[in-house]
C-alpha cells in the first residue's frame, strides 16, 4: 500500500528543471534577442512583438557602449521569457532562407539545372512539367553553360540558368 502511494506521488510531480537546462534556455533566448537587435525596423514590426520587448530591442539598437549593450541584451533575454520564442525563431530562420521549405526549393532548382546541363531531353521535360515557360532563353543558357563547363570557365551561364529556373518553377 505504501509503495503504491509513493509511485503515484512520483508520477504526479513533474521533474524539476536542472540549473544547466535553465541557463541553456536563458542563453538561447538572449541569442535570439541579439538577432532581433540586428533586424531592420520593418522586420521588427512584422514580428508583432509585445510593446515592452520592442522598446527594449529598439533601445539596444541605439546603445554603443559594450557593457551597457550587454546588460540591455540580458534584459531583452529576460523579456523573451514571456514571448513565444519558437515562433520568432521560426520566422527568423525563414527570413534567413534556412527553413526546410526554402532549402528544399533550392535543391529542386539545382536538380533541374544539373539535369538541363547534363541531358538533351531535360528541356522538353521542363516544358512538360511547367507549361508556358519560354524555352528559347533556356536553351541558350543551357548551351552556354555546357560550353563554359567544357572549357573550364566560371559558371556564369549556370548561375543565370538557376535564376531563370527560379522564375519558372513556383515557390511551393
Amino acid at each position: 500500500m505504501s509503495e503504491e502511494r509513493s509511485e503515484t506521488a512520483r508520477v504526479d510531480r513533474p521533474e524539476p528543471i536542472s540549473k544547466t537546462r535553465r541557463k541553456r534556455e536563458m542563453h538561447a533566448r538572449q541569442d535570439l534577442g541579439e538577432e532581433l537587435v540586428g533586424l531592420s525596423d520593418a522586420q521588427l514590426s512584422a514580428l508583432d512583438l509585445p510593446e515592452k520587448l520592442l522598446d527594449a530591442v529598439l533601445m539596444a539598437k541605439r546603445i554603443q557602449k559594450f557593457g551597457a549593450l550587454r546588460r540591455q541584451l540580458q534584459y531583452v533575454g529576460r523579456l523573451m521569457r514571456d514571448v513565444d520564442s519558437v515562433a520568432i525563431a521560426a520566422q527568423l530562420e525563414a527570413w534567413k532562407g534556412q527553413s526546410r521549405g526554402a532549402i528544399a526549393r533550392v535543391h529542386v532548382l539545382e536538380r533541374w539545372r544539373d539535369q538541363l546541363i547534363g541531358s538533351d531531353n531535360a528541356v522538353a521535360d521542363l516544358a512538360a512539367a511547367y507549361p508556358g515557360c519560354d524555352l528559347q532563353p533556356l536553351r541558350t543558357l543551357v548551351r552556354n553553360a555546357r560550353r563554359e563547363q567544357a572549357l573550364g570557365m566560371p559558371p556564369k551561364s549556370a548561375r543565370e540558368l538557376f535564376q531563370a529556373l527560379k522564375e519558372i518553377i513556383p515557390d511551393e
